[in-house]
């Protein structure tokens, strides 16, 4: 069981957080909980790191922030032993989960976890701070922002747990989001590819780290919402959605929709270079300087050499990556020979995804024939196995969003069950 920073953020939170775990622990499973610093915890205490050391020391940065899952981790446990549970919380380096040295950003390597199998097969409810970890030299790590994630998905697959429930202030993964859809509906199961698809293009319900990890360990995970009454019942009868392999989707639920979801991103900025020489190692020019800078270029179009050999090059990045892209290139420009450069910052990629692509074919042409309609310009396309994406001017976001969903037939289920 895993709670965000959201579900700990503050004692009563914390108590029915404590409800939620002895409910699922009364039912006779062996639980380990993983748990977030409270809401605003992190961004306080990474201020204080820069408060103290402008050019802090990536270790002792790990040590601060750390801190803030470690005291949600003590309090849950304490809470739990007030309600009569056998609990206690477990450190990342006590268990321990080994990572790599790779201090604010590093990589779960391996998790050593008999003594807390041990520990959970007497009874005991496992507390665990997410986010930490220890490197090979005995340092404490952070995994990266939303590491929690990550880091209940590892425990669970190194205890080979039956699930791993993400409890969050969503009480799934919707059709896309509610709050610019109003008949967005709730997904019972999404394959893992398309959580990847769905995180990658906008989606903020899970990490993308996390899903990738589950679906290499294949561990199944349901994602829950934390924001339950203290007599709810269990998590085994909430209806939140599974995120599971394909085949066990195709068991679990025979008539899939063609379209699993719609994600928007605003996040995104697009530059063009004009007149670019069409010749062998002109593309590579543009993109391995931005690549050495760990700017991820995102959606690519290339257009036809024209009659002195020369071409555009569109790409988008993301939105805080521009002004560095911009002077990455201008520096380079003589170098990689390009006219002009055309930055734009008022864009957003809005994507359709489902594992339904495979097997069917139009649905490129009922998401542009849509957009036409609505007389929305796609500036740029990119598409995958399971993922169509398009670029469009940010204003028109929510409005391709719900014609998009319309288009699909995701909120016809919900009209029809209004028209009773």
């Amino acid at each position: 069981m895993k709670f965000g920073g959201t579900s700990m953020a503050g004692t009563e939170r914390i108590r029915r957080v404590a409800n939620i775990v002895r409910t699922q622990a009364a039912k006779g499973d062996e639980v380990a909980v993983v748990v977030s610093a409270m809401a605003g915890e992190t961004d306080r205490l990474v201020t204080f790191c820069r408060e103290a050391n402008a050019l802090y020391d990536p270790a002792e940065y790990d040590v601060v922030v750390a801190s803030g899952e470690q005291v949600t981790a003590g309090l849950l446990a304490l809470t739990l032993q007030a309600m009569g549970c056998r609990a206690r919380s477990w450190l990342g380096w006590q268990v321990p989960i080994r990572t790599d040295d790779a201090h604010a950003s590093a990589r779960i390597e391996e998790i050593d976890a008999p003594a807390l199998i041990a520990s959970m097969a007497m009874g005991e409810i496992a507390v665990i701070p997410g986010f930490q970890g220890l490197t090979p030299d005995g340092r404490v790590t952070t995994l990266g922002r939303g590491g929690s994630d990550t880091s209940a998905v590892a425990i669970a697959a190194a205890l080979k747990a039956d699930r791993c429930d993400i409890y969050t202030d969503v009480d799934g993964v919707y059709t896309t989001d509610p709050r610019i859809v109003a008949r967005a509906r709730k997904l019972k199961n999404v394959t893992y590819e398309e959580m990847l698809e769905l995180a990658s293009v906008g989606s903020k319900v899970l990490q993308t780290r996390s899903v990738s990890l589950a679906m290499k360990e294949k561990v199944r995970v349901q994602v829950l919402s934390s924001f339950v009454d203290a007599d709810a019942p269990g998590a085994d009868s909430l209806p939140g959605t599974m995120i599971v392999s394909d085949e066990e989707v195709e068991e679990l639920d025979m008539e899939r929709q063609l379209i699993t979801g719609i994600a928007a991103d605003k996040n995104e900025a697009k530059v063009t270079l004009t007149r670019v020489a069409d010749r062998p190692g002109a593309v590579a020019n543009i993109f391995g300087p931005l690549a050495a800078a760990n700017i991820n270029v995102d959606m690519i179009i290339q257009n036809i050499a024209k009659d002195k050999g020369e071409t555009d090059v569109t790409f988008t990045v993301p939105k805080a990556d521009l002004p560095r892209t911009q002077a990455l290139l201008e520096e380079r420009q003589e170098a990689i020979g390009f006219f002009r450069m055309i930055s734009d910052d008022r864009v957003a990629k809005v994507s359709v995804v489902g594992v339904g692509m495979r097997s069917h074919a139009g649905v490129a042409a009922i998401m542009f024939k849509a957009l036409a309609d609505r007389g929305i310009n796609v500036q740029a396309i990119s598409t995958s196995e399971i993922k169509i994406s398009v670029l469009i001017d940010t204003d028109e976001t929510e409005l391709a969003v719900r014609v998009l969903h319309s288009a699909y037939g995701l909120d016809a289920e919900v009209e029809a069950a209004g028209e009773e």
